[in-house]
C-alpha cells in the first residue's frame, strides 16, 4: 500500500475527508480520539463498522476531518468515507460492503421551506369562517 489513501464520505449537510493508512488502528477526528469527538456508542459504532465488517480493526491509522451538519451526520459521513478509502486499499472488500449498505450515500436532506407554508409542508391552520 502506498502511504496514504483518501476519501470523501457526505451525508446530511456533513461533509467528511477521510486519510487512511497502515498503522497501529488509532482513529482521530478534526484532532481528538473518534470517542471523545462521538461520545455515544452508537456513533463509535457507525465509524468502527466498516473495520468490524473486514476484520481490520488495529491495521489502519484513520484521520477524518470533518466539516458541517451534526454529529450523527457526521458520523454517517465518516462510515461512508472509511469504506470508500478502504476499497481504494483493497477492491476485494466490494461485495462485503455493498451487501452491508456501506457504499450507498444517504441522500436525503433537509428539505427547504415553501412560501405560504408553516414549514417545509406543513400549512397554517384552515379557517371555513
Amino acid at each position: 500500500m502506498e502511504k496514504q489513501k483518501n476519501a470523501v464520505g457526505r451525508r446530511k449537510a456533513a461533509v467528511t475527508r477521510v486519510f487512511l493508512s497502515k498503522g497501529e488502528g488509532t482513529i482521530t477526528v478534526n484532532g481528538k480520539d473518534y470517542k471523545t469527538y462521538f461520545p455515544l456508542i452508537y456513533l463509535q459504532n457507525q465509524i468502527e463498522s466498516p473495520l468490524k465488517a473486514i476484520e481490520s480493526i488495529d491495521k489502519f491509522n484513520i484521520v477524518i476531518n470533518a466539516t458541517g451538519g451534526g454529529v450523527k451526520g457526521q458520523a454517517e459521513a465518516a462510515k461512508l468515507g472509511i469504506a470508500r478509502a478502504l476499497l481504494e486499499v483493497n477492491a476485494e472488500y466490494r461485495p462485503i460492503f455493498k451487501l452491508a449498505g456501506f457504499l450507498t450515500r444517504d441522500s436525503r436532506k433537509v428539505e427547504r421551506k415553501k412560501p405560504g407554508k408553516k414549514k417545509a409542508r406543513k400549512s397554517f391552520q384552515f379557517s371555513k369562517r
